[in-house]
């Protein structure tokens, strides 16, 4: 450091500047995606408890196939709140999938699903994936027939929740400036739907904004 240090004003200065603002767009998409998370978690209920009185709401099974892309398991996802809000019907067979990433760079294909049924054609499922691989969940849906599900492309519909960030004056734990940031990160991001491969024409975006 004591040697480096007199470099600073001839242009040392500048692979500091620039790792400085790295990390912070790096800390600033991880603390608000933590804080996204956790205001979609206050505002919606445990997956059981939703299963459990869904038959007093009399809601309309429709023929087909439903995916709903969930990022936590336990928890109801938003899109399916949306569509039965506004759509007020359900499909027959409906798949709420989680993807998770390990702290491993690759999982064998015999470890990579963990399904569970849940009854009245609601099932959950759980893809894993190591760092160094890509999820790709239309070809491991097309892979299920040992787990007792059967997959159609052609009559499956991928419901995905789409949030936009809005920068509030409310306290957040996070200053003003990096809401904003943050909120231009999520913007420019990459879409779910390419990111998890899915075709976009068997897509269903349900939008919802979040005051941060």
């Amino acid at each position: 450091f004591g040697a480096n240090i007199i470099k600073f004003f001839d242009g040392g200065w500048f692979p500091l500047v620039l790792a400085l603002i790295i990390f912070t767009l790096m800390m600033t998409w991880k603390k608000g995606r933590s804080m996204m998370q956790r205001r979609i978690q206050r505002e919606t209920q445990l997956l059981e408890e939703f299963l459990e009185h869904l038959d007093d709401k009399n809601v309309i099974r429709i023929p087909g196939t439903a995916v709903f892309m969930n990022g936590n398991a336990s928890r109801t996802p938003v899109a399916l709140l949306h569509n039965l809000e506004h759509n007020k019907v359900l499909h027959e067979r409906v798949l709420f999938v989680t993807v998770k990433t390990k702290s491993i760079p690759f999982i064998n294909d015999d470890d990579r699903v963990v399904m569970e049924k849940l009854g009245n054609g609601f099932s959950r499922m759980k893809i894993y994936y190591g760092y160094m691989q890509d999820p790709d969940v239309p070809k491991v849906l097309k892979n299920l027939d040992n787990l007792g599900f059967e997959f159609k492309l052609k009559e499956t519909t991928f419901f995905l929740g789409h949030e936009t960030i809005i920068s509030s004056e409310k306290r957040s734990g996070m200053a003003r400036w990096r809401e904003k940031l943050f909120s231009v990160l999520a913007r420019n991001s990459r879409s779910a739907t390419t990111f998890f491969k899915i075709p976009s024409e068997r897509v269903v975006e349900m939008g919802e904004q979040i005051e941060i």
